[in-house]
């Protein structure tokens, strides 16, 4: 039987369109026990954001239909969920970018591709509440 680590009731919905990155992002973030939620876009999360009450998100910026910050736009308009951390992903990392996820409500901007380290580091950084951060 595992050693529960803490992070069994943390659900954290990844938004992206490639399989890739979304299967790597669950493999890393169910190895470490927390629950985690796929989303192909953004109409795809917002239909499955209700159900799921994600503790963080993840959001890739570009994808069909709804991009990146046209669904963190709708999720931090939302009184539900506008407390709720949305991290942008993108293989981008310029200034502008950054500055637009800002604009839109984002807290954070980690490029892709990330490592199992960087995701799990911006995962902590929002949880830390359930999960401290005893390197201090």
């Amino acid at each position: 039987m595992s050693t529960p680590t803490g992070n069994e009731n943390l659900k954290i919905m990844v938004i992206d369109d490639s399989s890739t990155i979304r299967r790597s992002a669950e493999i890393f973030l169910g190895q470490v026990g927390y629950k985690v939620v796929l989303a192909e876009d953004g109409f795809d999360a917002l239909s499955k954001i209700n159900d799921s009450h994600p503790d963080l998100i993840f959001c890739d910026i570009l994808m069909p239909r709804l991009d990146g910050y046209q669904t963190c736009a709708l999720i931090k308009k939302s009184a539900k969920f506008r407390d709720t951390p949305v991290i942008m992903l993108s293989s981008k990392d310029g200034l502008f970018d950054r500055a637009r996820g800002a604009m839109v409500g984002s807290d954070e901007y980690l490029t892709k591709p990330f490592t199992k380290d960087s995701l799990l580091k911006t995962v902590r950084n929002y949880t830390t509440n359930t999960t401290p951060d005893t390197s201090k």
